[in-house]
């Protein structure tokens, strides 16, 4: 019971700390300009995990500015968010899985040099915006959320830069197929123990009023 309530504390404190408000508007302003980044570049070598990467940069900037819009209201809303930005999680890796099997369908072999150079900005991006963040990766449903959408940026954006190296050695498409697929899970297992956790706290979040109209109907 005293560790739940640490872990409110610790959660309500850090929503109201400015250091954590900031680190969440450098997170936007980074995620939103990487989106465009690889877009372009995405759309430029014929890369479906780059794609898959950038509309995951897409959804991150979107992720924070929900996280910025809740942060100073009740636990149940930003629990809410959490559990809108979970299931967002899981649309996104549907999304990526589907673009890689039409991809594999359609044949083409994207450009190694572009992905490899890309993904290495996005990782220098993410490892900065994850050592901003890593601090408050313990907080509510709301916090972890961001957290984990920071930690799978990274992981992708390496992963990205294995399959350039991938095609280049090997001339075939393969490679890219793979890592934009594995993204895809990664995703789904995300937004699993984010909805996970926000439909956790939000059934412990009962309204005052409720309770009262309910001890009132049992008397």
């Amino acid at each position: 019971m005293s560790a739940q309530c640490c872990a409110s504390n610790s959660s309500a404190n850090a929503a109201r700390d400015p250091r954590y408000r900031r680190a969440l508007w450098i997170a936007l302003i980074v995620n939103a300009a990487m989106f465009l980044i690889e877009i372009f570049g995405g759309m430029r070598s014929g890369s479906t995990s780059l794609l898959a990467d950038a509309v995951d940069f897409f959804g991150d900037a979107a992720n924070y500015a929900v996280a910025l819009a809740v942060l100073s209201m009740a636990v149940v809303w930003r629990s809410r968010a959490a559990l809108a930005k979970g299931l967002c999680m899981g649309a996104f890796g549907l999304f990526v899985i589907g673009k890689t099997a039409w991809s594999m369908a359609a044949g083409v072999v994207p450009e190694a040099t572009t992905m490899g150079t890309i993904g290495f900005f996005a990782l220098l991006a993410n490892v900065g915006v994850a050592i901003l963040l890593y601090t408050y990766r313990a907080g509510d449903a709301n916090m972890r959320s961001v957290w984990l959408c920071t930690r799978n940026d990274a992981i992708g954006n390496v992963a990205v830069m294995l399959a350039a190296l991938g095609v280049f050695g090997t001339g075939s498409a393969w490679p890219d197929w793979l890592v934009a697929s594995l993204m895809g899970v990664l995703a789904l297992s995300a937004s699993i123990s984010v909805v996970r956790d926000a439909r956790r706290e939000l059934a412990g979040a009962v309204p005052v009023g409720h309770v009262h109209d309910h001890a009132g109907h049992s008397h």
